[in-house]
């Protein structure tokens, strides 16, 4: 594999239909294009641009049928599937402001979001209602009238037991991410992407909407199958996938299947991570399972898109903490010292601060910025920042580093600890597949660190065994005080991402039986 940057141009020189348009125009360009070509794969059907296009126009009309007042947006509910995917297009193409929450969410939740966002409407693919309605004891907050107008989607931050906050994603922004991203992995006719993740997760802008602007292929994968490793091997095989975007989860399913046959797929281009960070275990063996891809990590927030990319050099015998990279294209960073409120000029260590092309204007709820949205801390532009409470290094190449989160910073016993860090630790075992980490209240202690930890299924390790790993390389206060093993998927948020929230709840595995004594016979010996 060549090493190079994630920017880099298609090497076949040639204008791609679609190319420079942005997502809508690129999308019917397609259609007029290459009409027959296929836009969607799912569960063996293909769905041509052409078919795409007449079901998205079909969704339309029952919109023109709602008399929606200028930029009220509608709410979709539906797990993904291709009439999901042309419910969402409609509402793109009828320039209809589209809130697009997880399914996953608890219907108390999804009623106050879309009562929040001004939602009179919910909507499922065909005609159907969504499963949940806007909640009438909630004040809608809806944008004002001309940034409404300009509005793609609604989307949401993570959201467990609280209510996620409402990221409103203009037009223009969307555009500028997808004329980034098609050319940056050369996605176009003739090219096929993986799309593991909910519609509603911001990584939907790269593997579904970037492609349909580009022409390319759609592998859908079903929600019902996306934790089924063998079904994901088959998918990258039988659909001849050039991209694979995907959270760490998905990787180490795919890495768990095709450990079992000794499948790779050398077919795939590039393989990007996102979304979390990838235990040592599998990120290991990403050069194997993708023997001619390009690796990269690619770092973001739902609020400003992606930001940050590193790839990953494959000829390395050794693989050290992967780096968040560095800026896209348009895309500006900062580091403040926490401590000093300086700026960190050069190598050095602070919390990060981004301002990017792709971002949104701030959350639909703007009591809940939160110093989040902000100018630049010391007033030295007017661009919009976004404080992404991520504290990093920067290395003398300009390299950034993620090291922790402000909010991951807790006391206890009155020893600062980290629990990012902690994660990491427990995640280095190699019997170890996720790991979560949160301080909860505790009446002696003020904090105690509770973990939960998924293990290889069939692994012998054992909770001493976990907390010798941790005290070897923790502070003693930074071992957790409360950790549960289990060989079951840890608790998620909405978002894919480990709900912290959760942890104390766990169920341990059950011990293991005693083993039974074995029977004594005559004449055995005693």
């Amino acid at each position: 594999m060549t090493s190079g940057t994630a920017g880099t141009a298609p090497t076949s020189g040639t204008a791609l239909p679609g190319a420079g348009l942005g997502l809508v125009a690129g999308f019917l360009t397609q259609v007029r294009d290459r009409p027959h070509a296929v836009a969607l794969l799912f569960n063996g059907e293909e769905t041509t641009y052409r078919e795409l296009y007449e079901l998205a126009g079909e969704e339309r009309d029952r919109l023109a049928r709602l008399e929606l007042a200028p930029g009220e947006p509608v709410g979709v509910l539906a797990d993904k599937s291709p009439d999901a995917v042309a419910l969402v297009l409609a509402c793109l193409l009828a320039r209809r402001p589209v809130m697009l929450p997880s399914p996953a969410l608890a219907d108390t939740l999804l009623a106050d979001l879309f009562a929040q966002a001004g939602c009179r409407y919910v909507l499922a693919p065909g005609g159907a209602p969504g499963r949940v309605g806007p909640n009438p004891e909630v004040a809608a907050q809806p944008l004002p009238e001309d940034e409404a107008a300009e509005v793609a989607f609604l989307l949401t931050t993570s959201g467990s037991t609280s209510l996620p906050k409402i990221v409103p994603l203009g037009r223009d922004a969307v555009d500028r991410f997808t004329e980034w991203a098609g050319p940056a992995f050369e996605i176009g006719p003739d090219r096929t992407v993986l799309n593991y993740a909910p519609l509603n997760f911001d990584l939907c802008l790269l593997d579904v909407w970037t492609t349909l602007a580009r022409g390319g292929r759609v592998v859908l994968v079903d929600p019902a199958l996306a934790a089924h490793g063998r079904h994901l091997v088959d998918l990258v095989t039988r659909h001849d996938v050039h991209v694979v975007q995907a959270v760490p989860m998905a990787f180490g399913l795919l890495q768990d299947a095709a450990t079992k046959t000794g499948a790779t797929f050398p077919g795939v281009e590039h393989v990007m991570f996102t979304g979390d960070a990838v235990p040592d275990r599998t990120f290991a063996v990403l050069p194997t399972l993708f023997p001619k891809a390009r690796i990269h990590n690619i770092y973001g927030c739902t609020e400003t898109n992606d930001s940050f990319v590193h790839e990953v050099d494959t000829s390395a015998t050794s693989f050290p903490p992967v780096p968040i990279g560095r800026p896209l294209p348009g895309v500006e960073a900062l580091l403040l010292d926490p401590d000093t409120g300086t700026l960190v000029e050069g190598p050095g260590s602070g919390e990060l601060f981004v301002s990017t092309p792709f971002q949104s204007r701030g959350y639909l709820d703007r009591t809940r910025h939160a110093e989040k949205f902000t100018g630049h801390p010391l007033g030295l532009d007017d661009r919009r920042w976004f404080r992404t409470g991520d504290l990093v290094r920067r290395d003398g190449a300009g390299t950034l580093h993620l090291t922790g989160r402000t909010d991951f910073q807790v006391k206890v016993r009155g020893v600062a600890v980290n629990t990012a860090e902690i994660e990491r630790v427990l995640q280095d075992h190699p019997d170890v597949l996720e790991a979560g980490v949160a301080a909860v209240p505790d009446p002696i202690a003020g904090k105690k660190l509770v973990a939960g930890v998924r293990r290889v299924p069939g692994s012998d390790l054992t909770v001493l065994a976990l907390r010798g790993h941790c005290a070897r390389h923790l502070p003693r206060a930074a071992v957790p005080t409360q950790l549960t093993l289990t060989e079951a998927p840890l608790p998620k948020t909405a978002t894919g991402k480990v709900d912290r929230k959760a942890l104390d709840r766990l169920e341990p595995l059950a011990p293991a039986p005693a083993p039974t004594p074995a029977p004594v016979t005559e004449g055995s010996p005693s």
